[in-house]
């Protein structure tokens, strides 16, 4: 059984019941193909009952789950010709950011993402997705190059956030977070970004800055997490299921709040139970991105990014109050 998750327990001990039911059908003389149908007709209800009615806690914990898809096997099933990348040219080579050129449908392409571990050994190689500022002025590197060689950027996002280690720091994880917002945001090539996992902090944004932004529909997006948050507001990180619910990071409440163009739908269960088809649906996606990128010239492209920036979080005045001119002017200036 894939990792199962507390919510989803009933499902899977009525699925492994199916299962118990057919061996003993293979390995005795009995037919019990009606009691199977039924069982497997209960199955689809509850299935349907528990993945459609889902609470933002649920969607936090698939995805974390251990099996989720990470960048580079959606890299292996999406692109073709992938060639990885390595360094900042500046102090090394960042294992939690993977980079690299490949093809897109014969179309060149980067390719860039966040990069966790699939078990222990893995997770301390890539620091558990955890990128130094080296990561990204490397994801820079090649997001210039990109520009130059007018290759459009796919960038994977799945991170709980930036390494918050002193030697970080001390090489500037700050700057380089804010590099790569201000160089993202005029670059002048189409930018496709894809929240696929965890997207936390300024470490996800850092690769966030595009002409689309997609979310798996498990996935999370926000400024902190769950935890961090609960901890903040009432001292006690176990109430991170509490804090999910009203911070709004899934990508239902994303969605409809702006944040992001599009959520892309996942297998029923999560993005775990069927890598291959998972990575069929955001290649569709994709294509339809390109579709309307592609065409552009840079000052469009330019321009929509600005304007797609600038109305989120837009909201009207209801009610005047007595303004003085310093304050209508700046009203003005952002209104218009």
């Amino acid at each position: 059984m894939i990792g199962e998750l507390e919510f989803e327990r009933p499902v899977n001990q009525l699925r492994s019941k199916i299962e118990e039911l057919k061996e003993l059908t293979k390995n005795a003389d009995v037919d019990l193909s009606n009691e199977i149908a039924k069982l497997e007709e209960r199955l689809a209800k509850l299935e349907n009952d528990v993945y459609e009615n889902m609470k933002p806690w649920d969607r936090v914990q698939i995805a974390r789950h251990p099996a989720r898809p990470t960048t580079l096997e959606y890299i292996s099933l999406i692109f073709e010709n992938f060639i990885e990348l390595h360094g900042d040219r500046c102090y090394g080579d960042d294992e939690a950011i993977v980079a690299g050129i490949a093809q897109f449908n014969g179309q060149p392409v980067t390719v860039i993402g966040h990069q966790r571990g699939k078990d222990t050994k893995e997770n301390i190689r890539r620091n558990f997705g955890m990128p130094h500022p080296e990561g990204y002025r490397k994801a820079l590197r090649l997001m210039k190059q990109a520009e130059k060689f007018r290759r459009p950027i796919i960038c994977f996002i799945d991170t709980k956030g930036a390494y918050p280690g002193k030697a970080a720091e001390e090489r500037g994880q700050s700057e380089a977070i804010a590099r790569n917002l201000f160089e993202m945001a005029g670059l002048k090539v189409p930018i496709i970004c894809v929240v696929i996992g965890e997207g936390g902090s300024g470490g996800a944004l850092a690769l966030g800055v595009g002409d689309r932004i997609y979310m798996l529909e498990n996935s999370t997006y926000s400024v902190i997490s769950p935890e961090g948050a609960a901890s903040i507001l009432w001292k006690d990180a176990t109430q991170a299921k509490r804090a999910a619910e009203s911070m709004q990071i899934t990508a239902p409440d994303l969605y409809r709040l702006g944040v992001i163009d599009e959520i892309i739908p996942e297998i029923k269960g999560g993005a775990h139970r069927n890598m291959n088809e998972q990575a069929e649906a955001i290649q569709a996606v994709l294509e339809r991105a390109f579709k309307d990128l592609l065409p552009l010239d840079s000052e469009e492209l330019i321009h929509q990014r600005y304007v797609k920036y600038k109305k989120i979080g837009e909201y009207t005045f209801t009610e005047k109050k007595q303004q003085s001119v310093a304050e209508t002017k700046v009203e003005e200036q952002y209104t218009n």
